[in-house]
C-alpha cells in the first residue's frame, strides 16, 4: 500500500534519556514476568536453575520482539510527520509480573505516544506496524527450531527458536486485541475488514503454534 510520506527533511531516529530508560525498564519486567509464567519456580514447576536460563533466554527473544515492535511503530509515526516517543506504563509493568505469577500474561508495557495531525488510516498503519514486526520475527526465528532436540549448543539454538516465535506471536495477537491502548483497536478504527484479517490470522498461528508445538 503506498502513502506520501509527510516526514520532514531534518526529522531523525532519535531517543531521549527518558525513553531509553523506559525502554530497559519494560523489556527488563516484560522478560522476569515470561519468565515467571514459563518456568513457575514460585509454584514448583520449574527449578531455580531453569528459571534463571528462562529468564536469559526471556531477555534475548523479548528484547527483539518488544524493542523491534516499538520501534516500528516509531518508524512509521515518524515516516508520517509525528514526534513520537515509547512511554513505559509503570502500572502496567508490575501488572504483567503480577499476573504472571498467577498464571496469565497481560503484557502491555507501555506504548509509542505520538502528536502531530494525523487520519484514521495513517494512525492505523502506525499501529498495524507493530503487530506485523512480530510476524515476520516470528518466520525468522522459525528456522531455529530445526535444531530442537539437537545436544549442546546446536540445541539451545533450538530452544531460542522456539521461545522466539511464541513470544513474538504472543505479541502480535494480544496487541491486536481491540481494547484499551493497544493496537487493535487503532486498526479497527481505520479498517474493519484489515482488523479482521490480521487479528484472525494472529490468533489461529498462536493457537497452532500452541498445538503443535507447546509452550516450552
Amino acid at each position: 500500500m503506498s502513502y506520501r510520506s509527510r516526514r520532514k527533511p531534518d526529522a531523525e531516529l532519535t531517543f531521549s534519556h527518558k525513553e531509553l530508560f523506559d525502554l530497559a525498564l519494560a523489556w527488563i519486567s516484560l522478560s522476569v514476568a515470561f519468565a515467571l509464567l514459563l518456568a513457575p519456580v514460585h509454584l514448583g514447576g520449574a527449578t531455580i536453575g531453569d528459571f534463571l536460563l528462562t529468564i536469559g533466554l526471556s531477555f534475548v527473544t523479548v528484547g527483539i520482539a518488544f524493542l523491534l515492535h516499538e520501534l516500528a511503530h516509531k518508524v512509521v509515526a515518524i515516516e508520517y510527520g509525528q514526534i513520537a516517543e515509547f512511554r513505559a506504563d509503570y502500572q502496567m509493568l508490575f501488572l504483567a509480573i503480577m499476573s504472571a505469577l498467577i498464571g496469565f500474561l497481560f503484557a502491555a508495557p507501555g506504548a509509542v505516544y505520538h502528536r502531530g495531525r494525523i487520519t484514521n488510516r495513517e494512525n492505523g498503519h502506525i499501529a498495524l506496524a507493530g503487530p506485523v514486526t512480530n510476524h515476520l520475527l516470528a518466520l525468522m526465528f522459525f528456522p531455529l527450531m530445526l535444531f530442537s532436540g539437537q545436544p549442546g549448543i546446536v540445541g539451545f539454538l533450538g530452544t531460542i527458536g522456539h521461545l522466539g516465535v511464541l513470544i513474538n506471536l504472543f505479541l502480535a495477537a494480544f496487541n491486536m486485541i481491540p481494547f484499551g491502548p493497544l493496537d487493535g483497536k487503532s486498526v479497527l478504527q481505520w479498517s474493519k475488514p484489515v482488523f479482521a484479517v490480521v487479528f484472525a490470522v494472529s490468533l489461529v498461528l498462536l493457537v497452532g503454534f500452541y498445538v503443535l508445538f507447546g509452550f516450552f
